[in-house]
């Protein structure tokens, strides 16, 4: 069982592992690839955050968004491999905090094909963070090997 528990863990974890190695090769000087697919995302929430705690108070850099990004699904892709439920969080943090700007389904109409692309990515995302709150409540739930207790024997006279 422990061996097809660590085989899961590298298969699950792997989608997370490269996909923060191609990053990570594509970044450059100007983030990349993923840079210039988050601008107009990040663009879009700095605007939505302007309109609520005023005009100029967050900066949001696509460059280092990526960059955190990259942080979080390479070393939370890493410890998970290794049991770790931090690195569990870490990719929770990053489903979190990507999914719903990057499938923003809920701003096309139901009968655009784009609607149904984005609703099946999203929800293959809400699948990982479900699987990842499994393995949290799972390892959780075991219970900790107890130390046995010595017994005691009585010296005769």
């Amino acid at each position: 069982m422990g061996f097809f528990s660590f085989l899961g863990r590298v298969l699950f974890a792997s989608i997370f592992i490269l996909s923060a190695w191609q990053m990570f090769n594509e970044f450059g000087e100007d983030g990349g690839p993923a840079a210039k697919q988050w601008s107009p995302k990040l663009a879009l929430l700095k605007k939505s955050i302007d309109g609520i705690v005023g005009k100029n108070n967050v900066q949001i850099d696509a460059r280092s968004f990526v960059a955190a990004c990259i942080f979080l699904k390479g070393l939370g892709g890493l410890l998970f491999v290794l049991g770790s439920s931090f690195g569990a969080h870490l990719l929770i943090y990053y489903l979190t905090f990507t999914t719903p700007l990057l499938y923003n389904f809920y701003n096309y109409n139901i009968g655009e094909p784009e609607f149904f692309r984005l609703l099946q990515e999203f929800l293959q995302c809400a699948a990982l963070f479900g699987a990842l709150l499994f393995f949290l409540g799972m390892k959780n739930s075991i219970t900790r090997k107890q130390p046995k207790r010595k017994s005691l024997k009585s010296k005769a006279a």
